[in-house]
């Protein structure tokens, strides 16, 4: 039982910062069209999408509710940002600083994204 609550507790508070981040991208979505390749297609429709993955996939966690499918959905999501944002800021940037926070923008989603990897394999089948 103690183990179960704790467990709960760790997945809501991931499903909260997701539902922040989401909410964030509905808030400043310019601030975040930075961080859209320039080579996709779409520009500000992307920011919102994401926003849009990032509130359901909370639900999902929260409600407990295709818990599994939000957790690999979101480590996928996740692991693409990793490679397509966070990584080649991480080799291009010009100075120490912005090697640095790519740097930790890159620890922090695979951290995430493993976490919601963890979610997605111990989700009960009460979708």
């Amino acid at each position: 039982m103690y183990e179960h609550t704790i467990s709960r507790t760790a997945i809501y508070i991931l499903a909260f910062v997701m539902l922040a981040f989401g909410v964030y991208h509905f808030l400043h979505p310019k601030n975040l069209m930075v961080y859209v390749p320039s080579y996709i297609p779409g520009g500000l429709v992307w920011v919102y999408i994401v926003g849009i993955a990032f509130i359901l996939a909370a639900i999902a966690f929260i409600i407990n509710r295709q818990a599994r499918l939000a957790g690999y959905l979101l480590a996928a999501l996740l692991f693409i940002f990793v490679l397509t944002i966070h990584l080649p800021n991480f080799m291009n940037a010009g100075d120490a600083e912005m090697r640095q926070l790519a740097l930790v923008a890159l620890l922090k989603d695979t951290a995430l994204a493993a976490f919601a990897l963890h979610i997605g394999a111990n989700a009960k089948t009460v979708e």
